[in-house]
């Protein structure tokens, strides 16, 4: 065994800005490896640990998939790492996160668009409730 300090779960958590519950998951779907345990059974983590967490961590972050997560973490253990399949997935993230941004936009128009309408204050009910009834109003509908 390593002369390595071992840190417990909490620490792990603050070091991280991890939720306790996220890293056992993380254990239970097998992200993280399970850690070794002191005599008393609470988990004991090493700097490795640590590392592999900040990565998940950040890798989330950036809206990778779990299953994403794990292949960058197997190109990672990877001795010659596959720099152009990191690549490749991450360009295929950004191409998807670019179609989310542009479907945001039209929602940020088409939401307001409706507000626009319920500014107006003078018609009887609610012009948002019927557009979102899919009832045309006089305003005209909201196009999503």
């Amino acid at each position: 065994m390593s002369n390595e300090p071992l840190i417990q779960i909490g620490t792990l958590a603050r070091r991280t800005g991890t939720n306790i519950e996220t890293i056992r998951f993380y254990e239970r779907i097998g992200i993280l490896v399970e850690p070794r345990r002191a005599e008393n059974g609470r988990r004991l983590y090493d700097e490795g640990q640590v590392e592999r967490l900040s990565f998940v961590r950040r890798t989330r972050a950036l809206g990778f998939s779990l299953g994403e997560v794990r292949a960058l973490l197997a190109l990672a253990a990877s001795r010659d790492v596959d720099c152009a399949e990191v690549k490749g997935m991450a360009s295929r993230h950004l191409d998807e996160v670019t179609a989310k941004i542009a479907d945001l936009v039209t929602m940020q128009a088409a939401l307001a668009k409706l507000v626009a309408q319920c500014e107006a204050g003078d018609q009887s009910g609610c012009p948002m409730i019927t557009t979102l009834f899919g009832r045309r109003t006089s305003i005209g509908d909201v196009d999503t």
